[in-house]
Parts: structure tokens; sequence; C-alpha cells
């Protein structure tokens, strides 16, 4: 099972490569209708769940935010031009569990005005696991509850941590209606407003940006043996055994997952966390694109390996979807053994130039006895 996305610069609806008359029915119409918005009258993520309308506003939690700014005296009128694609395989697994969205035209897809100069667009990629209910519902709802959000844009870091959070105390309530859709997701989603990149994790999906060829991880993989996680885990009564959270789970944070004993408790308190690390970055027009991608694809890429990979593909072609499948095809051939998605955003409407090294000034110096030799020999021309 695959699907693929290109994204322009009007649509940039991502499908899940599924049909649209292939959705399960939705269990829970009426009591949690789906929320369609925009000109094309649907979300931007295709889901077999509805939408949940009736949520109180979550009590955002202490959220850990980074800033990285971008390069110093980088002050610029730069406005990224976007194009996205993406990609996804079942891989080696028997059923897919993966979920992600596109969307280069967020807030307007949404049904809403422009929020001032330069583009809105979200993107996010969602790793289930017990399952895909948890993956369509985070990729479903989190877009719409960032932008209810009453911080949104102007505290977009807290707004982007409350909407992980409010993510996962609905899903919460969906599952006290039917169990059967307990499940657990990571959740990865990254923003471009105007001039800015911001980036929320939970879980081991990777965000890299590639900033003239370099590799610049936008996100930290929450793993149980990180020592920062295990440190938060342990002070939560959890423990982490082989690497595992509780020995049961091999992330430290996701969405969902409120049927394992042990992990959170009704409020969402516990050593598995829905809460994100945000990172926000000024964009440069040295920023050439973003990759994100499940676990899938960094367990056989390092972030320089896929920025490398994925530059050449699109000096070749300049097409982000063929990119992202490209990606995804060399991972299978490396052996990656989970379900694959992979989403790619590029900033430049050109493809990303030819780097060339500069040749070093080298400062060559003559001895004492060198130019005795020199002038020796200029003498013996003379005679």
């Amino acid at each position: 099972m695959e699907g693929s996305f290109g994204g322009g610069g009007d649509d940039g609806i991502g499908k899940n490569g599924e049909p649209s008359d292939g959705r399960p029915p939705n269990p829970f119409a009426g009591a949690y209708r789906q929320f369609l918005g925009g000109a094309h009258g649907e979300s931007p993520c295709k889901s077999a769940l509805g939408r949940h309308d009736s949520l109180a506003k979550t009590k955002l939690l202490d959220v850990t935010i980074e800033v990285e700014k971008s390069s110093e005296g980088c002050e610029t009128d730069f406005l990224p031009i976007l194009r996205s694609g993406a990609w996804t395989d079942i891989g080696f697994r028997h059923t897919m569990e993966d979920a992600y969205v596109c969307s280069d035209n967020f807030i307007l897809d949404y049904g809403l005005q422009n929020y001032g100069e330069g583009p809105s667009a979200f993107y996010g990629v969602f790793d289930g696991h017990g399952g895909r209910h948890a993956a369509d519902f985070a990729c479903n709802n989190l877009p719409r509850f960032l932008l209810e959000d009453e911080d949104f844009p102007k505290e977009i870091e807290r707004a982007v941590a409350s909407a992980f959070l409010q993510t996962d105390t609905a899903f919460a309530e969906v599952c006290s209606v039917n169990s059967s859709l307990a499940s657990g997701t990571t959740a990865l989603a990254a923003l471009v407003i105007g001039r800015s990149l911001v980036v929320g994790n939970a879980g081991d999906c990777r965000a890299v940006l590639c900033r003239r060829g370099k590799a610049i991880e936008m996100s930290h993989d929450h793993k149980p043996a990180c020592s920062k996680e295990r440190k938060r885990i342990e002070a939560l009564g959890g423990h982490v055994y082989d690497g595992y959270l509780n020995g049961l789970l091999n992330v430290a944070r996701a969405i969902g997952d409120w049927h394992i004993n042990g992990m959170k408790d009704h409020d969402g308190l516990g050593p598995l966390s829905a809460e994100p690390e945000v990172m926000k970055m000024r964009l440069t027009e040295d920023d050439e694109f973003l990759i994100l991608g499940c676990d899938g694809i960094w367990d056989v890429f390092l972030s320089q390996n896929a920025v490398d990979f994925a530059r050449r593909k699109l000096q070749e072609h300049n097409d982000p979807a063929a990119c992202c499948k490209e990606l995804i095809d060399e991972a299978l051939k490396r052996k990656s053994s989970d379900n694959l998605a992979v989403v790619l955003v590029c900033f430049q409407s050109k493809p990303p130039p030819v780097l060339t090294a500069p040749r070093p000034r080298v400062q060559r110096s003559i001895s004492a006895e060198g130019l005795r030799e020199l002038q020796s020999f200029l003498d013996s021309l003379a005679d």
C-alpha cells in the first residue's frame, strides 16, 4: 500500500494515498461529526474518524519550548515559495499505521482568512502503533485545535503545544466511547507562517531542515533511553527496561495509549507524555527544504545523509513528491522494516544550487636560504 501527493502553491491537500470512497464509516456520526472547511469541503487529511467538536480547551502543562534562531545578521525580507510532496509505503509490515497531512494553504483550506503576509502552511507525519486510529485522529484534529487556539498565531509555540495536548485529551474521550479504537501515535507537525518555521514533535519522527546543503535537526527523537526522557519518566513513576518505556513502548512521548496501564492518568500526566518539544526558526534564502519522516526513514538514514540524497534528486527533477518516493524506495533498499511516511517541503521555486567549495587561500613564503639560492640562480643567468 503506497500513496503520493504533490503540492503546488494553490492546493496542497494531502490524500494519504487513499480514495475518498474507500474510508471506513465514521463510528461517531452525529456525536462526533466531521469538521469540513475550505473550498474543497474536506479536511487536509483523510481519516476513518470524525472530528471532536465538544472539547473544552485543555489546560497547558509546562511545555518545553526551544527556539533556534537563523544565522546571525540574517535580517531579510525573504518569503518562502512553498512546494510540497509526500509518499507512504506499508514496507514489510502487514498493516499500514502511518498518516500524513500536507496543506500549503493551511488557513485557507480550513475556510479562514490569512493572518498576514506570506504563506500559511501545515505539514504533519503521524506514526501509529497498535492500530492506525490514533494516527488518523491526530491527523484530522490537531490542525483544527491549533487554528481554534486563542494564542494562535501570536503565541504560536504555545498554541502548537496546546493543540497536541487537546488532541490527546479528545482521543481519550473518543476511546471511552469505543474501546476498539484504542491505539497510540507519535506526532510531528511543521508550520510555515510568513517567514517563520515552527516544528512541534512528540515521539521519534524527525524534521530536518536543509540550509545550503547542511542538515539542521528541527526535532529531537524522544526515546525512553535518552537521559533527559529517562529522568522525566522515572520522576513520574515509570521505568525504562531494555530501551522500552515500562517495558512496553519504544517511544517516550505519544498521543493516545490511554488503554495501557501505568502510562497516563486521567489528567494526562504520567511517564508517557503527549507534550511536544517546539522549535522555531526564521527562514532565510539559504533554506532550501524540510524533510519530515517517520522513524522508519531515520532507522536507515542519518540526517545529513537524507539531506544529501534529497538534494541530489531535487537537482535532477525539482519534484518534491518524486523525491519523497525516491527516499522511501532507498529506505526499502536499505532494509527499513517499518511503515514509511515522508513529507518534503521546498522553500524555493528553483532546485537547490550546486555548491562549490571555495578554494583556500594558501600563503606561501620563501626562506632566507631559498632567497639566496634564487639570487644565485639569477646571478648565473646574468653572467
